[in-house]
């Protein structure tokens, strides 16, 4: 199934998050909504959902200092980054809703030093 409509974006893209969340706290940086870890930085921060411009915004920020969490992704989920940090989605498929889910868990990873499943 592919998902085009920007509401279901949003809900499936948040869904990737779920599984961290009691490990992780919200907060909001300009305005947006994240996830770190407790007490961290405000620029320490996981991921996050937002909406701009026609286009869902996967954040993970992990990616950013640990590039190796995208080593074996494919060519189309590689043309959705738009960022150092950053997934745009117009559409989203299964496959890479499924693919994304284990970038998500590897730098999940990354970003908890190692420990944090």
């Amino acid at each position: 199934m592919t998902t085009t409509d920007l509401a279901d974006l949003r809900t499936r893209l948040e869904a990737l998050l779920d599984p961290y969340r009691d490990r992780l706290e919200a907060f909001e940086l300009y305005g947006a909504p994240y996830l770190r870890r407790p007490g961290a930085k405000a620029h320490d921060w996981f991921a996050g959902v937002s909406e701009g411009n026609g286009v869902m915004r996967f954040f993970l920020l992990p990616m950013h200092a640990h590039p190796e969490v995208l080593d074996g992704i494919s060519d189309g989920l590689r043309k959705r980054k738009t960022g150092a940090s950053l997934f745009s989605f117009k559409t989203l498929d299964d496959d890479q809703l499924a693919e994304l889910q284990g970038v998500v868990a590897r730098a999940f990873d990354a970003y908890m030093g190692g420990a944090g499943r």
